[in-house]
């Protein structure tokens, strides 16, 4: 059963308040109304809205203090606010606006105009709350009902599960900063694979540090796991230094505490896959079977893939795909990034920062160099034939 939503209004225009206190009630809303002005949030958090409806029209500036206390306030940031204002005083609060304020209709409102602002502020609420910070992918409740709702629509369906190996003792020696690096990296990775190889409808969600997940149809699975490790493979180890890079390995201590030579980060992905109503009940169901794999992949040195064969005829009694890393080719290629660092056109902390913005918007990251001006097309024209001999993908994934 769906949780009832809960709207908070706050106005002193008691004509307003009766009109959207009765349509919101219709809707099916837990209506709260309060008189302006509210100095003390204290009562909100009793309610805990899942939207405010502030009504600036009827505030003056210092009234207008309560949205910013409540972006302020750990326990109230995420509620979207949205201001009711007269089209005659927007300008002299657009900066209030500026402070506080999710979105604004001007007054008096259509009230199924204010029903829809509210729905999608509500929505985007939702996902930001449950999206991780870092990457901006959803999270572990919204990859948990993305699941549950094909279960119970019963949608056949192959569920990934992503686990960087190694990452721990890379975060160990670089630090925090670099290890982030490899999170966005991996997640930038899943993404254009995904969105090169899937459905439309196909899902990438971000648990947390280094797992991540994917759904998509048992048909696409296997090739998905396939690509995402092999550009996982090639990008990774760049993210290390050269002399750890061309050695492939690091010196670190190990979860005895003893120092030990371990293996450059590698990727183990584990699958799941659902064709029919008898198969996994349910989420706990999935991660269960999930968790076995993951552990028996553990074991295993390198990038692998291993999807669930209990009812899979044709799969049963074979093994993991492991894959090999080919050292001609590993000490050969190199990303645009590192090929434009190696001759000195851009610094080693220009290109950190661009690739920020590069795996942020998904745009290809020659497109970004040129379009703030760091390389000539020249240079990208040199860069990109050089490194069209090492990827038939022409540079998508640098």
């Amino acid at each position: 059963m769906d949780k009832v939503k809960k709207i908070l209004i706050i106005s002193s225009d008691k004509s307003l308040k009766d009109v959207l206190n009765f349509c919101f009630d219709g809707w099916g809303y837990e209506v709260f109304l309060c008189d302006s002005p509210v100095h003390d949030i204290t009562p909100i958090k009793k309610i805990a809205p899942d939207v405010i409806v502030a009504d600036v029209y009827s505030a003056d500036r210092n009234q207008l203090h309560i949205c910013q206390l409540l972006k302020d306030d750990f326990t109230t940031s995420f509620i979207p606010v949205i201001t009711l204002i007269n089209k005659r005083q927007l300008r002299s609060h657009l900066l209030n606006l500026k402070q506080g304020v999710d979105d604004y209709l001007i007054k008096p409102p259509d009230p199924l105009d204010l029903r829809v602002r509210v729905e999608m502020a509500i929505k985007r609420s939702q996902y930001s709350f449950y999206a991780t910070p870092l990457t901006g992918l959803p999270g572990a409740r919204l990859i948990e009902d993305v699941v549950n709702e094909k279960v119970k629509k019963n949608i056949p369906f192959a569920f990934g599960y992503i686990d960087i190996d190694s990452f721990k003792y890379f975060n160990d020696v670089y630090g925090y900063l670099k290890g982030d690096r490899v999170i966005m990296q991996a997640a930038y990775i899943l993404y254009k694979t995904i969105k090169k190889l899937s459905n439309t409808d196909d899902f990438i969600g971000h648990i947390g540090g280094d797992d991540f997940v994917f759904v998509t149809t048992p048909q696409k699975a296997q090739e998905i796991c396939q690509k995402f490790i092999l550009m996982f493979d090639r990008i990774i180890p760049f993210h290390y230094n050269s002399q750890d890079r061309k050695q492939g390995f690091i010196i670190a201590r190990d979860r005895t505490h003893k120092l030990k030579k371990l293996d450059l980060m590698s990727v183990s992905v584990a699958v799941v896959i659902r064709n029919d109503p008898t198969e996994f009940k349910n989420f706990i169901e999935i991660n269960e079977r999930i968790v076995e794999i993951k552990q028996y992949l553990k074991n295993i040195r390198g990038s692998k893939f291993m999807a669930d064969r209990r009812n899979d005829v044709k799969l049963k009694g074979v093994g993991p795909h492991i894959y090999k890393k080919d050292e001609e080719f590993i000490n050969t290629y190199r990303p645009i990034g590192q090929l434009l660092v190696d001759r000195k056109i851009l610094s080693s902390g220009q290109l950190d920062d661009i690739l920020k913005v590069h795996w942020r918007r998904g745009v290809m990251l020659g497109e970004i160099l040129k379009d703030l001006g760091f390389v000539k097309e020249d240079q990208l024209a040199e860069v990109l034939n050089i490194q069209k001999g090492y990827s038939d993908d022409k540079g998508i994934f640098a």
